[in-house]
């Protein structure tokens, strides 16, 4: 009897070679693990073999139908799909959170801009960053021969005789004025480039707000209020402004802006110098040479501009002390925001 079930162990090793479909492994499984099949046929005559074998010979079989088991429910696996315990999904489970992405730092305080200025009226414009020598400088009251060209070193393109990336958002002032006319409320944000040395507090590409209004009778007194709301706005808290004489050629009188430091609260301390005011732009009123260029008549208008670099608001704003963070990709420094 022990080489008769040799001999069956054999035609199961064989025939499961056989096995291609889920329909061969039902045939399998009747004919040798069925009540009827011939292991369970086997486990029957045992009674007539002496009850010295029927131990050895019954545990033989159930190591057989064991093996037979195990590789019955490895094909099952292959021809119904794995349905094993390490890969099953529960589909009633809630999902897993998807990591979403946020807003750069930058983006974050030019939505902010845009908001103050548009609840004040202002229109919201791009301009080209590739620009004319026209627009960025002789248009601006910066001839070519003006030594107000030095201060601001510029990336010319080569095979050209006056197209320049744009050294400020100032070149959008004069095309303003062309397509609107007067009265006019305007703020344009975007990319500027500077032929800089990079260090902690320069960039050769950073971005900038600029900001214009022309109507009869503007004073410097319009440009105090629109810059304490915009800085009021910006950082959440009451500041005060102060203005000391300054020189840029689209503007006459110039002025350097200085703001009361919101670390401190102008009470100061190392951020401000112990000075209690940190400077944060120019401006002052639009030269009369910058009006006519945008076809406006300086005898009946008036106007303001204002500038300065969105990384620089930033950086108050946020207590960042290296501007080249901005641009550098560190995924460790823009998730904090």
């Amino acid at each position: 009897m022990n080489k008769d079930l040799k001999k069956i162990q054999q035609d199961i090793q064989s025939r499961l070679r056989e096995i291609t479909d889920a329909s061969a492994l039902r045939n399998f499984e009747k004919k040798y693990l069925g009540k009827k099949g011939e292991l369970a046929d086997f486990s029957k005559n045992m009674k007539n073999l002496p009850l010295e074998d029927r131990r050895d010979i019954g545990k033989e079989i159930q190591e057989i139908r064991k093996e037979v088991e195990s590789l019955l429910s490895k094909l099952r696996n292959k021809f119904s799909g794995d349905n094993s315990q390490e890969n099953f999904f529960d589909v009633t489970l809630p999902g897993e959170k998807i990591a979403s992405g946020h807003l750069h730092p930058l983006t974050l305080v030019q939505r902010d801009l845009e908001r103050i200025f548009s609840s004040m009226g202002f229109m919201i414009l791009e301009g080209p960053e590739l620009e004319s020598d026209f627009y960025n400088f002789e248009a601006l009251n910066i001839p070519k021969t003006h030594p107000a060209r030095d201060m601001q070193d510029t990336f010319y393109i080569e095979g050209t005789s006056d197209l320049v990336m744009r050294t400020h958002t100032s070149n959008v002032q004069v095309r303003a004025m062309e397509k609107y006319g007067a009265p006019l409320r305007a703020v344009a944000l975007g990319r500027i480039f500077r032929n800089e040395a990079t260090d902690a507090s320069h960039e050769h590409t950073f971005h900038q707000i600029e900001g214009l209004m022309v109507d009869k009778k503007i004073s410097l007194a319009n440009l105090a209020a629109v810059l304490k709301e915009m800085f009021s706005g910006l950082y959440e808290q009451d500041v005060n402004i102060r203005m000391r004489p300054g020189y840029f050629p689209f503007v006459e009188p110039g002025l350097e802006v200085e703001m009361s430091c919101v670390f401190c609260s102008g009470k100061g301390c190392s951020v401000c110098k112990k000075t209690g005011w940190v400077e944060m732009l120019g401006a002052g009123l639009v030269h009369p040479n910058v009006l006519r260029a945008g076809n406006i008549d300086p005898d009946k208008y008036q106007g303001f501009a204002f500038g300065t670099g969105i990384e620089r608001l930033a950086m108050l704003k946020y207590g960042i002390n290296d501007i080249r963070l901005f641009n550098a990709g560190d995924l460790s420094f823009l998730k904090q925001f």
